[in-house]
Parts: structure tokens; sequence; C-alpha cells
């Protein structure tokens, strides 16, 4: 079992990843006012102080915490800390110090330090009693939530009402921020270092652009001993290694992200003669990833590649990277051993280049250019990358010699056995019970990404290989509307009638249409082709899902 405390965005976050163990877990909150709709989870709420979540965590067997409460919910990160308990923090982004901003420690040296003629407080209902003395001398607006308990907080204090401005239904925008600010005529807000979900980027812009005192009190330490991570997939990470038997299925790296992690560690041994043992690296969408490495010389470092639980002949696999500095400022990518070279056009990579696929290579310069402005060659080399290559279809893609590094999140998600479909039945469920009537299906990242470009609102599960089981599953719970977002490639093997469109399973007859690569269609064949192969799929997926909405959109490369 697991405890998540939560009470913020966070909080949602840690829900929607551990909905999808399928098993049950609790979500405790101070109050009862944040609207959660939990499918697995079980909701508790009220004040817990050490006692009572050491009492709580043995009557439950709770193997860890997932803390996700409010960066400055002090009191329950200490009784949290005091548990004894295994802990993961799940943190929010945080900006670098903003030039003009005036940081201070702690309440006390607000109190203190702050010089205004009339202050704005952004700070928080909970904050009026720790800024009482600064208050009672100096005129002070508090914005608040307008609840019953905001309220009576504010009653307890003795704070005059009349000094009292509400935050609106959603969350300002910068405007409306700014607008705000000059209605009640501040020349100084104060607020907390309160990360991008708690809007403190906007609040902070909007000050300082009307030429506002900007002061700002930084985030209480946390115990540096706690597991810290950004983001859903660095979460479900940390609980496989906590609660190994807590999710059905474990994700894994992908190469691209190997091959970034052992890049950054080979810079730094050659910049800074350090020779570190790991290292953390930014994901694409942006949460930071470490990763054990093998560092024992200049300019070189490796990483023993982590599998999913899906099939994966990389499994194990250790992959190099070589870097050496330039004169210049350029980055190239040079070709090791076992990594192939591309020799046909349309992956995205120049012909005889390394098979180093877009998003990889993206990966690795941005945390080259963290470190160094310099030019910089880098070496990608994968351990029996020869003999694996025979086991992949790269050549069939034109890719020679060796493996591709890949990957668009860096995570490898498990697609395909039995236990994904599960998976996929499980999070329809919870989609279900948190109210949706309709559902995106997307194979992957680009799909899903693609799906909810168009439409941002709706949610997008990934199928995998697995379309008709996902369709089955959706038609079983009643969803009116489904939207497949499915890639070429697939989409040939599901208009001839495949609804299970693993390579293991079938292989797209292309010689037909004269091509080697699917993507290569879009080049050949007219809008008719692609008009008649959506028409098949979605004949084919009838058979699966014979009521309501359904619309099979193709994907060229990351569009609709």
């Amino acid at each position: 079992m697991i405890l998540i405390f939560g009470g913020t965005t966070e909080g949602r976050l840690a829900i929607d990843v551990l909905e999808e163990a399928g098993k049950v877990f609790y979500y405790s909150t101070k109050g009862s006012s944040q609207d959660v709709l939990l499918h697995n989870g079980v909701r508790i709420s009220g004040a817990m102080t050490t006692d009572d979540i050491k009492r709580f965590c043995i009557e439950h067997d709770i193997k860890c915490i997932v803390d996700a409460a409010h960066p400055f919910a002090e009191g329950l990160h200490l009784s949290v800390a005091e548990s004894g308990m295994p802990v993961i923090r799940l943190e929010r982004h945080y900006p670098e110090n903003v030039e003009g901003v005036i940081y201070l420690k702690d309440w006390s040296e607000a109190v203190n330090k702050i010089e205004s003629r009339k202050l704005l407080a952004l700070s928080g209902v909970n904050t009026i009693a720790k800024l009482k003395d600064y208050w009672k001398e100096h005129e002070t607006l508090f914005r608040i939530l307008n609840r019953d308990d905001s309220l009576d907080l504010v009653k307890h204090n003795d704070f005059p009402e009349d000094k009292l401005l509400f935050y609106p239904s959603s969350m300002p925008t910068k405007e409306e921020e700014k607008e705000m600010m000059k209605e009640c005529g501040c020349d100084a807000i104060l607020t907390k270092e309160s990360g991008e979900s708690g809007g403190f980027k906007t609040k902070v812009e909007a000050a300082l652009e009307l030429g506002l005192k900007v002061y700002v009190v930084r985030r209480p330490s946390l115990p540096k001993h706690w597991i810290t991570v950004d983001g859903k997939y660095t979460l479900r990470r940390a609980v496989q290694n906590l609660v190994p038997d807590f999710f059905p299925l474990k994700t894994g790296l992908t190469t691209g992200a190997c091959a970034t992690a052992a890049t950054k560690a080979a810079l730094l041994s050659l910049l800074n003669e350090e020779y570190p043992s790991e290292v953390s690296f930014s994901l694409p969408d942006g949460e930071i990833l470490s990763v054990t490495v093998d560092c024992d010389n200049p300019g070189i470092s490796s990483v023993i590649k982590e599998s999913s639980d899906d099939p994966d002949v990389t499994k194990g696999c250790k992959i190099t990277s070589e870097v050496c500095l330039r004169n210049d400022d350029e980055i190239r990518f040079l070709q090791g051993e076992g990594v192939g070279v591309v020799t046909l056009p349309g992956l995205g990579i120049p012909v005889g280049e390394p098979a180093i696929n877009p998003t990889p290579r993206s990966m690795m310069i941005f945390e080259i250019r963290q470190l160094t402005d310099k030019g910089v060659d880098v070496k990608i080399s994968v351990e029996n990358g020869r003999e694996l290559w025979s086991h992949t279809f790269n050549n069939k893609v034109g890719v020679v010699d060796g493996i591709s590094i890949i990957g668009t999140s860096g995570i490898v998600s498990p697609l395909s056995n039995e236990a994904f479909v599960e998976s996929i039945g499980r999070e329809l469920q919870v989609a279900k019970a948190i109210g949706c009537k309709e559902i995106g299906f997307a194979s992957g990242k680009k799909g899903e990404n693609a799906l909810k470009d168009a439409e941002p609102n709706l949610r997008v599960i990934h199928y995998g290989n697995f379309v008709g089981d996902a369709l089955k599953k959706a038609h079983e719970l009643g969803f009116q509307r489904v939207v497949i977002g499915i890639m070429i490639g697939k989409a040939i093997k599901l208009a001839d009638g495949h609804l299970n469109t693993h390579s293991h399973v079938v292989e797209a007859d292309l010689s037909k249409y004269g091509v080697k690569m699917a993507r290569e269609l879009w080049d050949v064949m007219p809008p008719s082709f692609f008009d008649e192969v959506v028409q098949n799929c979605e004949k084919h997926c009838r058979t699966v899902f014979p009521d309501g909405e359904l619309k099979v959109k193709l994907i060229k490369d990351t569009t609709i």
C-alpha cells in the first residue's frame, strides 16, 4: 500500500500515476475542499500528527509515502519525516532566481525587511498569523480563497475584513493580475516561492512589469534523504524501486535516455575532471531523471540499459558515449561500434549519419549546452549492436550495421503483453469513474500529442498495438465517443482487418505500393488512398465498437 499526502496539483498527478496500477492506495488531505475523483484510491481527510501517520502506516501496511503536499506545509513535512517511512517527494518545477526579486529566507525576515507603503500579500491565509507584526503596523492587503475555513482564520487572527481580496474562480492571467494590482494601489507584493503550479511566474511578472517591489519567501528545505521526483515518469520509477510489486508492469529507459546520461557523464569527466557515478538530465517533457553511470576514464562513460517488461533486444546492453572537444562550436554525432548508419531518407536523419534519432540528439545537445559552448564530437557505441541489429527491423527502414538510438519520451512503457491490455482497461475504468464520456486512443506519445493538439481536453490512453482490445473495453464501459490516432504503418495493418498491429503478429505488405517504409506512402500515394485507409480502419473498428461515435485520424509525424 502507498499513502499520498496531496491537496495540490501534484497530488492529482500522483493519483493519476498510482491509478495505473489498479491497486488500492490512500490519498490524504488536511481539509475536504479539494475535489478529486478516485477509482482505486481511498480518500481520507483531517490533519495527521507524527503518531497518527505511524499508526496509519502500520494498520494499513503502508510501504512508502508520496509527499505531494504544498511546499510550505512545514508541519506536515516534519511529521512525515519523523514517521520513519520511506518518502518520495513529488516536487514542483521552480524557476531560477528572478532578476529584480528580493528573496527572503523566512517569515521573520519578511517582517523585518519589507519596505512598502501598501503591501499586497499573495502568500495565503495561513500567513496572516506569521505576518501579524507587520500588518499591525503597515497597510497590508491579503488575497485569499473565498472559503469558510479561510474566513474563520481571518477572524481568528483579528485581520480587518475590509483589507481582503479574493481569488477568482480560475487561476488569474498575467493581465488580470496586473489589473488587480493597479486597482488595489499597492507598491509592493509578497508571495511564496510556490513554483509553476502555484502561479508564481504570473504574479511576479505582473508585478515587475508594473514597477512594483517583489518580495518572495523561499520554500522550506526538505530532508536530503527523501527521494525527489518532479513528474509522472520519475514518480512511477521511484515507486517501482521502493514497492516493486505495486505496478504489474515495469517501465524502462530508452536507448536515447541511456546515451544522454552517458554523454553528460563523459563531458563532465572531460571538463571538470569529475568521474560521476550518477548523473541527472532532462527528459523531453522537462522532468529530471537520475541514472547510474560507469565513468572511469576522461571523456568516456557507459550506461547499462534498464529494460521495461516489454520484449526488448537491448535489455542489459552497454551504451557508451565518447566525447571530444572541438575548436569550433559545432556538435557532431559520430558512429560508434554497434550503432547503425542511415542509408535511406525519411527518418529525419541525413543519409550517411549515425542512426541517432532526432529526440535523443536534442536531449544530448541540451545537456551539452548546459555545460559548455564549445564544439563537441559525440560518438555513441552499443555493445553487441551489430548482433542485435539482426533481431530488429532496422534493415527494412534503411539502417545498416547496427541498431538505432531511439526514444521520444526517454521512458519505455511496456506495450506487448497481457498485463498491458489489463492496464488499458484500468485506465478506461478511471476515465469512466471521473465522468469521461469520450476517450482518445493513440499507440504512443506522438499520437497522443497530435490528438491533444487537436482536442486539448480529450483524455488519451495508449493502446500500443492492441487497438481491438482497447475498443472492446471502451464499448463494454459505454463510452459514447472514441477518437483513434494512428500512424500510417499501423493503419495499413488495421485497414486489412488486423486489430492487433504488433510486428510479431502481422507485417504490412508495402511491396504492392512500391515502397519499403510506410512513411514513404505520404509522398507517393494520392489523397484518395488515405481516405480509403481511414474508411477501412473504421469499418474493422466497428466490429468491436459497434455503438457511439467513432473517428479514425491518420497521424503524419506529429500532426493530424
